[in-house]
């Protein structure tokens, strides 16, 4: 084993016990020590980071990532002692393009909902239906919906536990009445499917097993498709994950126009949906015209209170 290959080791267990995951960036990193060790070198450098970060065929944004997995890695080894250079961060950098967010309807999302009857068995449907309403009423994301087990749901306390949160991080999401009996019926369906031994998910397929994030993806488009619910521009099309974006906009409506502290709703909306630092839950406020219209009426409200 090479040096560079005990580093990268080194480096990876670091950065994990902080709670990153690094799952594409060892597999890029891995392929970028065996490019050096093709080209006879031992150390990194920016001309060969360069190279191989445009090897492929692909976008700029590309490119920026594959080099971005370079960049912190060869930070580590200057840090620890050993020769290298650090590419700078202007050098193939991101441009980001993020998607605006569509926000979703409270209509639109019962017609998601209505549109996964059409998906086949009953309990497909029911499934589609009841993941669809959980991603809706609580901005979860996809991934921790359906890495949800049956444990996690403690209907006697109307208590969803999220174990498998980004950054590893877990949290514990107090759920409204509705919900609570609509997960209820969902385990409690006579057309669940027996899954294998040890199968443990909440969510379930037709098989009985855990829910396949492809999948998921295949049948939202079906049901989004079916339901009528067209982009709204290029950057702006329908997407699973767009709940999220809608549920935490839709609570800082409400806490708008009820007249709560918007900065205390946020500190709380924040939690609820797993970011570590509030400033990652701005994000999710942008683009929100309606956002911007209950602002404005709250806006009006105090002024004519100044009359």
């Amino acid at each position: 084993m090479s040096t560079l290959e005990v580093r990268l080791g080194e480096y990876l267990a670091m950065r994990r016990a902080l709670g990153y995951g690094l799952a594409r960036q060892e597999k890029l990193l891995a392929q970028y020590l065996a490019f050096l060790a093709d080209r006879g070198e031992s150390q990194v450098t920016i001309a060969s980071a360069l190279v191989w970060a445009k090897l492929p065929a692909g976008g700029e944004a590309w490119w920026s990532y594959r080099l971005g997995a370079i960049r912190p890695f060869a930070r580590y080894l200057v840090s620890v002692g050993d020769r290298g250079e650090v590419p700078a961060n202007d050098l193939l950098p991101d441009r980001p393009h993020r998607a605006v967010p569509y926000l979703y309807s409270e209509t639109q999302i019962v017609a998601l909902m209505a549109a996964a009857e059409t998906l086949g068995t009953s309990h497909r449907t029911a499934t589609i239906q009841t993941l669809i309403g959980l991603l809706a009423v609580t901005g979860m994301r996809v991934g921790e919906a359906i890495g949800l087990d049956c444990d996690d749901f403690d209907k006697q306390h109307g208590v969803l536990i999220v174990r498998h949160g980004k950054l590893a991080k877990s949290r514990e999401l107090p759920l409204h009445e509705s919900t609570v009996t609509a997960l209820g019926a969902y385990l409690a369906r006579r057309d669940r499917p027996r899954g294998p031994a040890g199968e443990t998910a909440l969510l379930t397929s037709m098989a009985g097993t855990r829910l396949l994030v492809s999948n998921v993806w295949a049948a939202f488009a079906t049901v989004r498709n079916r339901a009528g619910i067209e982009p709204r521009s290029e950057r702006c099309r329908p997407r699973i994950h767009d709940a999220r974006h809608s549920y935490a906009v839709a609570t800082i409506i409400d806490a708008q126009r009820s007249g709560r502290d918007v900065g205390a709703t946020l500190t709380l909306l924040s939690t609820y949906l797993g970011h570590v630092n509030p400033k990652s839950t701005y994000w999710y406020l942008e683009a929100a015209p309606d956002l911007m219209a209950a602002a404005g009426e709250q806006l009006e409200r105090y002024l004519e209170d100044l009359r």
